[in-house]
Parts: C-alpha cells; sequence; structure tokens
C-alpha cells in the first residue's frame, strides 16, 4: 500500500511538474508576443531616423551643388563685366594718340583677359566638382528609394505579423487558462510569483548540466538525483525557480510545438 501511495505521488508530481512547464511554454511565447509587439515602434523609429539622417545629408548635397552653381554665376557675370570693359577700352584707344594712356589701357585690357581666364578656370573646376556631387548624389538618391522602400515593405511585414501573432495569442490566452485550471491555487501562485519576480519571467527552469538553465550556479548532486526521481517539487535555493528535469521539459516542448503546429495548419 505504501508503494502504491509513493507511485501516486509521484505521478501527481509529475502531472505538476508537466503543466507547470507546459503553462511556461505558452507564457513565455506570450512574453515574446508581447516584446515583439513592444519592440517594433522602437524599430520603427530606429529606421525612420536612418531615413531623416539621410535626407539631410542630401539636403546638404543639393545645398552645396546650388551654392557651386551660384557661383558659376558669378564667374559668368565676371566674364561679361571684363568682356565689356575690353570692348570700352578698345574704343577709348582709337581716340587716344598719347603713348602713356594707349600703353595704360593695353595693361588694363590685358589684366581683363587674365581676369577672363581665371573666371573660365574656375568655371571649369567647379563644373567638375559639381558633376563629382552629382554622381555621389545620384548614388545616394538610389540608396534613400531602397532605404523608403525597405520601410514601406518594413511596416508591411511587421504588421502581418501582429495580425498573426494577435490570433495565436488568443488561442494561447485559451490554453493558458485551460492550463492554469489544472493547478491548485497555491501552486498557481507561487508559479506566478516567481514569474513576476525575475526578469526573463521563467518559473520553471530545466536542469542541463547539472544547472538551471540560465544560471551558473550548478545544484547539488543529491538535489539533481531528487530531481531525476520526481517525487517532490524542488526549488532552486538561488534563482527561486521551481526545477524540472531536462528529459521531462523537451517531452513538453514537442507537445507544445505539435500542439501550435497544428493550430497554424
Amino acid at each position: 500500500m505504501s508503494h502504491n501511495k509513493k507511485q501516486e505521488t509521484a505521478v501527481t508530481v509529475v502531472d505538476k511538474l508537466r503543466v507547470l512547464y507546459h503553462l511556461q511554454l505558452i507564457d513565455s511565447r506570450m512574453d515574446e508576443i508581447r516584446q515583439f509587439r513592444i519592440n517594433i515602434p522602437m524599430e520603427i523609429k530606429s529606421l525612420e531616423e536612418e531615413l531623416d539622417k539621410m535626407k539631410k545629408k542630401l539636403e546638404r548635397f543639393y545645398e552645396d551643388i546650388f551654392s557651386i552653381k551660384e557661383n558659376i554665376n558669378k564667374q559668368n557675370k565676371n566674364i561679361k563685366s571684363s568682356e565689356m570693359l575690353i570692348s570700352k577700352y578698345e574704343e577709348q584707344k582709337d581716340h587716344i594718340k598719347n603713348h602713356k594712356e594707349l600703353y595704360s589701357l593695353d595693361k588694363e585690357i590685358d589684366y581683363q583677359k587674365l581676369e577672363i581666364q581665371l573666371s573660365k578656370k574656375k568655371i571649369k573646376e567647379l563644373n567638375l566638382q559639381i558633376h563629382k556631387k552629382e554622381e555621389i548624389l545620384k548614388k545616394k538618391e538610389e540608396i534613400l528609394e531602397n532605404k523608403k522602400e525597405h520601410l514601406f515593405h518594413k511596416k508591411k511585414e511587421l504588421n502581418n505579423i501582429l495580425v498573426e501573432n494577435e490570433k495565436e495569442e488568443q488561442i494561447l490566452l485559451e490554453k493558458s487558462s485551460c492550463f492554469s485550471k489544472k493547478v491548485d491555487n497555491d501552486l498557481l501562485k507561487t508559479y506566478q510569483k516567481i514569474r513576476n519576480g525575475v526578469k526573463n519571467g521563467i518559473a520553471i527552469a530545466p536542469v542541463q548540466r547539472g544547472a538551471p538553465l540560465g544560471s551558473y550556479l550548478a545544484i547539488t548532486p543529491q538535489k539533481y538525483s531528487e530531481l531525476i526521481q520526481r517525487n517532490k517539487l524542488l526549488i532552486d535555493e538561488h534563482s527561486g525557480r521551481i526545477l524540472i528535469d531536462a528529459e521531462l521539459a523537451e517531452e513538453e516542448k514537442k507537445k507544445s510545438f505539435v500542439f501550435c503546429h497544428k493550430k497554424k495548419l
């Protein structure tokens, strides 16, 4: 009779662990969905900020090109001004007989011709600058368009995932409620208290290589021996999590995967 009672207790503990770990898998998936929902605005904001930075850089390129073109116009005006002066001086030469004044006019004409050459040289250099900047600008505009397209598709993709996640979350909520009812109130409260007290929401920790998942502190050989016997619920003294052996955890993971796969189909 004692043996039968022990066996019944062992089955009860295993059942509790199965239900708790399955509940943990469901709640962890819901945590992922909710965290994803929180991260979306940040991801979109990051992409939009990147686009804004690129637009500002392009604006500076447009301003630079406009400024260079303004400089070219200025040089063209200088050329016209010099040509007018040359024409004027040439006319004056026809009416001057004084050698000294003629020499002075020739000097002015030569000076204006040099000014024209200098302006033309500057225009050539400025046009070269424009050409280089426009080549870079063209590439940057293509990158910007690709980024815009990427943002558009990313928003669409994330929206589709959100819709799918909402459907999945509803299914998971129903399953979570169902599994919660299979756990007695005190144990459920303990489970929820542990979940609320840890950063990652993991209240049931599989023991792998002698240590609970996510912990570097190994449990004692005695506790590990008790764990694999599955005769009672064990709490990790360091993290406060309920422990489950890796084999049993893997069994519930496979069941959970099959369930999710069927629901998606």
